[in-house]
């Protein structure tokens, strides 16, 4: 089965083998694996050692966010959010069940943000300290300026929460040239290929230790992963994690270093999302997105207007030709959505385009 989502993704047989084991998550020879992988993280985002540290958290990638939005953001504090993504959206209601007060931007949800549409909002309401954004919003496959932003963040001396769940790894954001990002966070099972189960952020050392007592949670507190691995190691995990899922993401790394790291790994998804945009537009279905607007994770698709089609029959009979995508939507207008990252080529990709076509004229056979 080839699995075209936007995570968890298709991943390599080594990466799946190496859950094939019993592991004890205290036991020393794990801990020396787990603290190297933290340490790996942190030159995968461009941080600096002993400036930035990464905060593991089990769970999803909405866990990890929420801990970012209750550890960086002080209760009652405003933090401005643009809303251009269903993910956006979700990142505003973790934000608002926190206690946090939200400032919604309302923007399109297809094109990228820009500082051009950030700043304005942030002058017109000096109270707000903070933004905080989706890097890529796979609801509709934009990518927002997160550079751009952050940059003009930093000259007018506000913070940034940045969630990368999809786009770490791929699209660069180095923290090092960003000291205005207080965290960014991400998850295993995306575009570093590894399984699902975990959740990162990598964070500014001084500023999690300078929000000590927001999270107003014990699971969801940064600040405490991070004064934990002081207290206790590197190595060290406070609650029982995925243990397979950590060793399996071990492994994960060292085929992203392999394959040439963030750049490689980039060209290989613009291969696989031209493919796939290309093979679409052939087929005389119609992107959502703009060429311009299109980013390297996944393309969505208008839905056929012919009244015979039906997304559940369509995603049964693309299964059927050995090819998974996702049985929803979040865009304003129905889509499909593909996902062009995974342990997949450019020539899966076509092999899918292949299989789509069939399906589609399956479904609307069947449906005359």
């Amino acid at each position: 089965m080839l699995l075209l989502i936007p995570g968890p993704v298709q991943t390599r047989p080594e990466v799946r083998a190496a859950m094939a084991q019993d592991i004890a998550p205290w036991d020393r020879d794990f801990q020396r694996v787990y603290a190297r992988i933290r340490e790996r993280i942190v030159g995968v985002a461009g941080g600096t050692p002993g400036v930035h540290a990464t905060l593991p958290l089990q769970g999803a990638g909405h866990f990890v966010s929420e801990a970012a939005l209750r550890t960086f953001v002080a209760p009652g504090a405003k933090v401005l959010i643009p809303m251009n993504g269903a993910y956006a959206q979700r990142m505003a209601r973790l934000a608002r069940e926190a206690g946090r007060v939200v400032v919604e931007l309302p923007l399109p949800d297809t094109r990228g943000a820009t500082a051009a549409d950030i700043m304005p909002a942030l002058e017109a309401d000096p109270a707000i300290g903070t933004v905080a954004m989706v890097f890529n919003e796979t609801g509709s496959g934009i990518v927002n300026d997160a550079n751009g932003i952050g940059d003009a963040l930093r000259a007018a001396g506000k913070r940034l929460i940045l969630d990368a769940v999809s786009a770490f790894g791929v699209l660069p954001f180095p923290l090092a040239d960003h000291p205005e990002c207080d965290v960014l966070v991400f998850t295993s099972g995306k575009c570093l290929e590894g399984m699902p189960g975990m959740g990162f952020a990598v964070a500014r050392i001084d500023r999690a230790e300078a929000c000590a007592g927001n999270a107003g949670s014990w699971s969801l507190d940064l600040s405490d992963v991070l004064a934990n691995a002081k207290r206790s190691g590197w190595g060290s995990i406070r609650f029982t994690p995925p243990v397979q899922a950590i060793a399996a993401f071990d492994v994960a790394l060292d085929l992203y270093d392999a394959e040439g790291g963030q750049k490689a790994r980039l060209a290989r998804y613009r291969a696989n999302t031209d493919a796939l945009y290309d093979g679409i537009v052939a087929l005389g279905l119609k992107p959502y997105l703009a060429r311009e607007q299109q980013g390297p994770v996944i393309v969505t698709i208008h839905q056929p207007t012919d009244p015979r089609f039906d997304l559940m029959d369509f995603v049964e009979a693309l299964k059927r030709r050995g090819v998974l995508i996702s049985n929803f939507y979040n865009t304003a207008a129905p889509t499909l959505r593909i996902g062009a990252i995974g342990a997949v080529t450019p020539d899966d990709i076509r092999r899918a385009v292949g299989a789509i076509g069939a399906a589609l004229d399956d479904v609307l056979a069947k449906a005359a």
